[in-house]
């Protein structure tokens, strides 16, 4: 396989979505309240398709099963990353994930640990990061006793901020702001605190207090990663993670850059520019949310044109 995958994302209707993934990345949206563009998936709930090569029309989960050879013959029983792309026009529910264990023990799946890469953000938007509990008993009380301000830790972002978000880690992100995250292949959340929000139908949605506790991290550890960048070519290439789940980069090209793989193969999404990928096959178009893996036979590749992009491989 010495093509590029490229992937057609699903949109995700969200209550706290919006329609910023049209009218920012061309997307066409089921309607106007879309949270979330799974761009890179192999989930069950929602994975994406393969748009080109003899590989077309398959999912990418079943290319994972079928075709091992296409990564590097990599473990795993699921396609270990999932990529996604969120529009939070509103505030999403406070939440926290479990690890794999606790995650494999209770609902079947992996655990969730994520990252954050703001593609964009309303002036003063926050997200919540961490809490204020000293033992799991006090998390407990305050979340029953809805001591919401004591407890939720906020903090300001701005456009190009980003955030690792261990398993473990209360966390939710505020509306107007706009967000690439890179997560282990995994749908679990457990709701904490949803602002008492009522559906269509009248109906507040299902909270999680005792998952909620059993999983989070107390008291809260920042995970603040040593970020570092270097110029590659007509590139500057930032670090900005490397985790036993997960490797994330951003590449902003302005000219030509060329790469040599370091991993089995290699996620890349477009969040800004214009350009061509370069590799032994042929060229490929790169324009704003375009979203694909280069393959383990992809050794090395040119980018050139002006792009920004978040890579990550596992």
């Amino acid at each position: 396989m010495n093509e590029p995958l490229i992937l057609a994302p699903v949109l995700q209707e969200k209550i706290w979505g919006g329609k910023k993934l049209h009218d920012v990345f061309g997307y066409d949206l089921p309607s106007d309240k879309t949270g979330e563009a799974w761009a890179i998936s192999a989930h069950p709930n929602g994975p994406s398709t393969v748009e080109n090569g003899p590989y077309q029309g398959m999912t990418l989960a079943e290319v994972w099963d079928q075709h091992r050879e296409v990564f590097g013959n990599a473990k795993g029983e699921v396609f270990p990353l999932l990529t996604k792309i969120l529009d939070a026009a509103d505030d999403l529910s406070v939440q926290v994930h479990p690890d794999d264990q606790y995650g494999m023990e209770h609902e079947g799946e992996l655990g969730k640990t994520e990252c954050w890469y703001v593609i964009d953000a309303d002036e003063g938007s926050e997200i919540i990061y961490g809490h204020h509990a000293q033992t799991k008993e006090e998390l407990e009380q305050m979340i029953l006793d809805g001591k919401w301000d004591a407890l939720l830790r906020r903090i300001k972002v701005k456009k190009g901020d980003f955030f690792f978000v261990p398993s473990g880690t209360i966390h939710a992100i505020g509306g107007g702001i706009t967000i690439l995250e890179t997560q282990q292949s995994s749908d679990t959340t457990y709701r904490v605190y949803d602002y008492d929000r009522k559906d269509e139908q009248g109906n507040t949605r299902e909270l999680h207090v005792k998952q909620s506790v059993d999983v989070t991290t107390v008291p809260h550890v920042d995970a603040t990663p040593e970020m570092n960048s270097v110029k590659q070519g007509d590139a500057t290439i930032t670090t900005f993670v490397k985790t036993p789940f997960f490797d994330v980069y951003k590449w902003e090209v302005n000219g030509k850059a060329d790469f040599v793989a370091t991993a089995p193969y290699t996620l890349i999404s477009v969040l800004d520019g214009n350009g061509k990928l370069i590799v032994e096959a042929g060229e490929y178009n790169l324009t704003k949310g375009t979203h694909l893996i280069l393959p383990n036979d992809i050794k090395k590749w040119t980018i050139e044109g002006k792009l920004d992009i978040i890579a990550s491989n596992a």
